[in-house]
């Protein structure tokens, strides 16, 4: 048997335990996450500061090093996600829905954890706090299997995470952390089909494609974000200024950053000029359609291929439509289902993109930044999923969840 049999025998022996734990035993167990974190936050950073130089040395940069970077405020941040999930209601044993039947019998749908959760991810070591705190709140045993880039980061972090739970009632196995990062080991960990219920993998789109092809565990694609922010001819210009230049530049190493700029053509000569002038002066590349590059001299000409990339840093795509219909038919023709958004004062227009665009997370007024389960409430996500079943959008406790029947009856026979 290998090592990673021998993980998911024990993920899948933990997971019965954590089924039937209450909601007190866990919140206890988290609430010494938490602690632990911020109390040993020093040794974290200095195994994070052992992946920096690492990363540095293999000529990392730019949104990668972004993600793979802590501070203090980072894990304060992680800590504070935790503390976030104690703070919420526990899906497990929720009844969903009950019907009484004409024989008699009375039928339900009972929320219960999914079982073993595996994580695949790259060089973004708060995911490993977050996936652990969310799969123990939901019930769930997790295998994480994070990057080379944050293999230190990463055994530091569940380290501290494991010590805090043997202080508790959470079984031996409930979290658990691949160290081989070789590319076999990620090969095996697909087929462990045996022991793992659920695959989510977050990460490149490379990474995402290679594990929805090759996996024969069930997978929540976690997707790649190419995001819009739509401004409508009836906008607020100043507030689409704030937005776009939010939706960038706040962090654009991140799938929720906007990578394209669509302007209505009715307002492109009011609008086009002020804010990529402001953009340019935050140094983000400029790539525009023809219309564009009449208005902004200091755009370059974009290509088929910029309407359908992500680029993780600081490039905008620019494209001057014909109105909400055109905007709508390029988001759902260039999109990746992720998180879109529209500036507007006129209501119908922004029921009909909130009706119509086909994404997870859709905006009227707003950035698309906000597309996080933080910013959702959900204490932290397991991940954003663009795909269409089960879950959507951020993940937070339910998406952790699955449900079955409970069926009362009084001697009934068919």
């Amino acid at each position: 048997m290998s090592k990673l049999d021998l993980m998911g025998e024990k993920a899948k022996k933990a997971s019965y335990k954590l089924s039937v734990l209450n909601s007190t035993a866990k919140n206890h167990a988290l609430q010494k996450v938490a602690s632990r974190l911020l109390e040993r936050s020093d040794e974290i950073l200095k195994a994070n500061a052992i992946d920096i130089e690492n990363a540095k040395e293999k000529g990392i940069t730019g949104a990668l090093m972004d993600r793979l970077t802590l501070n203090s405020q980072r894990i304060k941040a992680m800590a504070e996600g935790v503390e976030q999930i104690v703070s919420l209601p526990d899906p497990v044993g929720e009844v969903v829905s009950m019907w009484r039947r004409p024989n008699g019998l009375q039928i339900g749908q009972q929320r219960v954890p999914i079982g073993v959760i595996g994580i695949i991810y790259e060089a973004r070591p708060n995911v490993t706090v977050d996936a652990a705190a969310l799969c123990l709140k939901s019930g769930n045993a997790v295998i994480l299997r994070g990057g080379s880039e944050a293999i230190n980061s990463n055994k530091a972090i569940v380290s501290i995470i494991k010590e805090a739970l043997d202080e508790t009632q959470m079984p031996d196995g409930a979290v658990q952390l691949v160290e081989d990062t070789s590319r076999e080991t990620v090969n095996e960990m697909m087929k462990l089909n045996k022991y793992i219920d659920v695959l989510i993998p977050r990460g490149g789109a490379g990474l995402i494609q290679s594990v929805v092809q090759n996996s024969t565990i069930p997978v929540i694609a976690t997707g790649e974000g190419n995001c819009h922010v739509y401004v409508d001819g009836d906008a607020d210009l100043e507030m689409g200024e704030r937005i776009i230049v939010n939706a960038k530049t706040q962090r654009p190493g991140v799938c929720n950053a906007a990578e394209t700029l669509l302007v209505d053509g009715a307002i492109a000569e009011r609008f086009i000029p002020r804010a990529l002038k402001t953009l340019r002066d935050l140094n983000v590349e400029i790539r525009g359609c023809e219309r564009t590059l009449e208005l902004f001299k200091d755009a370059k000409p974009a290509t088929e291929e910029d309407w359908y990339t992500e680029y993780l840093g600081y490039i905008l795509a620019v494209k001057v439509v014909n109105g909400i219909d055109e905007a709508i038919e390029h988001i759902n023709k260039y999109g990746t289902h992720h998180s879109e958004a529209i500036v507007t004062e006129n209501y119908s227009k922004a029921q009909r993109f909130l009706r119509e665009v086909d994404a997870s997370a859709v905006y009227v007024n707003a950035s698309t930044r906000f597309t996080d389960g933080f910013e959702f409430g959900f204490g932290a996500e397991i991940g954003i999923s663009n795909q269409k079943l089960h879950a959507r959008g951020p993940m937070g406790l339910k998406e952790l969840t699955t449900t079955k029947y409970i069926i009362y009856g009084s001697g009934q026979i068919r």
